[in-house]
């Protein structure tokens, strides 16, 4: 999760919490779209999950206040992309911003045999990240060294691909809807699965349409956003609660006097499931935050506190 720092004087600022699923559109950095929301809203304090290349539209979640801290657990969510990838040539980047560097024939290939190449990459395998990604060797990003021409070794990490559903071909022109795990570099992914087809190839397009709890969402575009920044209150409307990133971690409710404990950071001793990361509820259903069970199931520990009310810890009789 990158966050944006306050550069703006005081009194500009307000402090919400929330997220807004943002439809990114093409041209447009994470982070430069992240400033524009923000300023929209006037929220104190911003960031993003999941970044999306300059090249790249679709789900960015824009996390505020509160919701910075729940929303980095979206960092190991699945994602779903439809991609378009062209054969025949290679680009600098993989994709279709970078300079031809090759080119070849492509073979005459029908949807049966695309989809038996698909096939091949379903699972876990190994991947090796761009030259042209923001992971850094010493110290250095690799798109800093990319453009200076210089390529380095890049270790295999570990990814998932979990459906590559062949929707179209048109010419040497594929389209796929793909489900992948984190770390996934759907460029990578675009060229490897262009060298299984007897070719080379890279991404036209890209858009990404889920991440983790977020299935085919509602997307605010930031047209709508600006002219929803006219009335008054509409664009908190907008804002989803900051629990909504968590649906599939199951929730503890707590007492008053268990909510004062752990609102302090103390653990506390409640029923709940063993070994697990939990949702934290207090009084009146207020999400207080994360928490992990014991293996037992009978101690809770706080993990991410998100709200701003910290009580008193009562005092024992």
């Amino acid at each position: 999760m990158n966050e944006v720092p306050v550069a703006r004087p005081a009194g500009r600022w307000r402090d919400l919490d929330g997220i807004l699923l943002l439809d990114k559109p093409e041209g447009l950095t994470s982070s430069a779209a992240l400033q524009k929301v923000r300023k929209l809203l006037g929220a104190r304090k911003a960031g993003h999950t999941g970044s999306l290349d300059p090249l790249a539209s679709g789900l960015l979640p824009l996390c505020f206040g509160q919701a910075t801290k729940v929303c980095g657990l979206l960092l190991e969510a699945n994602k779903t992309y439809l991609v378009t990838m062209i054969l025949g040539e290679r680009t600098t980047t993989g994709d279709r911003e970078g300079a031809v560097i090759e080119r070849l024939p492509v073979p005459e290939l029908d949807a049966a045999a695309l989809r038996r190449v698909a096939a091949g990459f379903l699972g876990e395998s190994g991947q090796v990240p761009p030259m042209y990604s923001a992971l850094k060797h010493e110290g250095q990003r690799l798109y800093q060294l990319a453009r200076k021409g210089i390529e380095v070794e890049r270790p295999a990490r570990r990814i998932t691909l979990h459906r590559m559903d062949l929707l179209g071909v048109e010419d040497h022109r594929l389209k796929f809807e793909v489900e992948c795990s984190k770390g996934t570099y759907i460029r990578t992914l675009a060229e490897d699965f262009a060298r299984a087809c007897g070719t080379v190839g890279h991404v036209g397009s890209l858009r990404r349409l889920s991440l983790g709890p977020f299935t085919r969402p509602t997307m605010h575009e930031l047209a709508s956003l600006e002219r929803a920044a006219t009335r008054t209150g509409a664009l908190d409307e907008l804002l989803l609660p900051v629990d909504a990133a968590l649906p599939g971690m199951p929730a503890v409710m707590l007492g008053t006097a268990e909510q004062a404990c752990v609102l302090q950071g103390q653990p506390v001793f409640v029923a709940g499931p063993g070994s697990a990361r939990v949702r934290l509820y207090g009084e009146g259903g207020l999400f207080l935050g994360t928490g992990r069970m014991t293996a037992e199931g009978r101690r809770l520990a706080p993990e991410r506190i998100m709200v701003d009310i910290v009580p008193a810890v009562p005092k024992q009789a």
